[in-house]
């Protein structure tokens, strides 16, 4: 997946885009994103929502997985668990997601968040290759 394909993921997903998140740079085997915070994003206490953290990290991942990916085909997330390693706040998450084992069916990924110097989250997923949907 070229940069043009990955920027046409992110403002096809309706979800994403209604987040706000940005993707920022790219290459084989790797994405990073950001997502600037907004208070609907936030949960009561202030802090991110762990939906949007989980949802970044998740996206973010999944971007890394298509890079790797056969022209044509697609990633789904398969399987994933993330562990929230402190309160996300500030005004902006950062997301870099990387390429752990690719395979021809299976892609293993992980990703960091972070909120200016604090690493809020740690992603591991399991990404699924299928053939790409058309419209």
């Amino acid at each position: 997946m070229n940069r043009a394909e990955a920027e046409a993921v992110f403002s096809e997903a309706a979800f994403i885009r209604h987040l706000g998140m940005r993707l920022v740079d790219m290459g084989e085997g790797w994405l990073e994103t950001e997502l600037p915070l907004a208070d609907h994003l936030r949960q009561q206490h202030g802090f991110v929502h762990a939906g949007v953290v989980a949802t970044l990290a998740d996206h973010t991942a999944g971007g890394a997985a298509s890079t790797v990916v056969a022209p044509g085909a697609a990633v789904l997330t398969a399987d994933y668990t993330i562990q929230l390693l402190r309160p996300a706040g500030g005004d902006l998450l950062r997301c870099r997601g990387e390429v752990v084992k690719s395979g021809r069916r299976l892609v293993v990924v992980q990703a960091d968040v972070w909120a200016g110097e604090a690493h809020c989250a740690r992603y591991l997923g399991t990404m699924s290759v299928v053939d790409r949907p058309t419209p």
